[in-house]
């Protein structure tokens, strides 16, 4: 190469990343499923899936089968709300002892 040419970059350079790389980068950080967008994202998922079996239980006919799937799915979605909050509140308590000991330092 001579030195009046500039190096090509690809889509696989490692300077850009695409918005669904960076967004999956952020996702898959430690401490990242308190990250907002993502509980949104969680969220919205739940809901979805929620519907589509709200509609298939009217569909079938009220297949137990079906609300079966409901209960487990709106049970998921509890669990993972409830141990949100308590990861929450960990953090917070974390967080208050820390700034204890910095006072207890100062």
């Amino acid at each position: 190469m001579s030195e009046t040419e500039t190096p090509v970059q690809t889509a696989e350079s490692p300077d850009t990343e695409s918005g669904l790389e960076t967004f999956f980068n952020d996702i898959l950080k430690p401490g990242s499923s308190l990250n907002t967008s993502f509980l949104a994202i969680v969220d919205g998922t739940f809901a979805s899936l929620f519907v589509i079996l709200a509609i298939l239980a009217f569909l079938t006919s009220g297949n137990l089968h079906i609300f079966a799937l409901i209960l487990i799915e709106l049970g998921l979605w509890a669990s993972v709300k409830w141990f949100v909050s308590e990861l929450k509140k960990a953090r917070a308590e974390v967080a208050k002892e820390t700034e204890a000991e910095e006072k207890k330092d100062q």
